[in-house]
């Protein structure tokens, strides 16, 4: 019978024992390897998820909960730390008004910019 080569573990190197399709010695090891691959690719992803949540917290605070539209000045929602920059989509109504979204929460620049409409769109599950 032919020696079969000795299988190490991929995250800590030292040789498994077991099953013959065991990668790792342990859950540690697997977990490790396993958030190892994925931190470098996934950074910019939680990053950018951060923003996009932090600024759907930010509209769904301003507005009252038996409410769906609120209308504020922009300079408040950026003392706030709402980054305009990200949006999860956009929706051109009409009268091609272009509203910008984070998730249900949408605003509406009005006023050169120096006022922002904020509304929040019915959900349909």
């Amino acid at each position: 019978m032919e020696n079969a080569a000795i299988k190490t573990c991929l995250a800590c190197g030292k040789p498994l024992r077991g099953r013959t399709d065991k990668k790792f010695c342990d859950d540690y090891c697997r977990n490790t390897y396993n958030n190892q691959q994925n931190s470098d690719k996934n950074n910019y992803v939680r990053n950018l998820n951060n923003i996009l949540r932090k600024n759907r917290r930010i509209l769904e605070d301003v507005i009252p909960d038996n409410e769906e539209m609120k209308k504020v000045q922009r300079d408040k929602l950026l003392a706030q730390g709402f980054n305009f920059k990200y949006h999860t989509h956009q929706y051109q109504n009409q009268k091609g008004q272009i509203y910008f979204f984070n998730y249900e929460y949408g605003y509406l620049p009005l006023d050169n910019g120096e006022w922002i409409l904020i509304v929040k769109r019915k959900t349909e599950v």
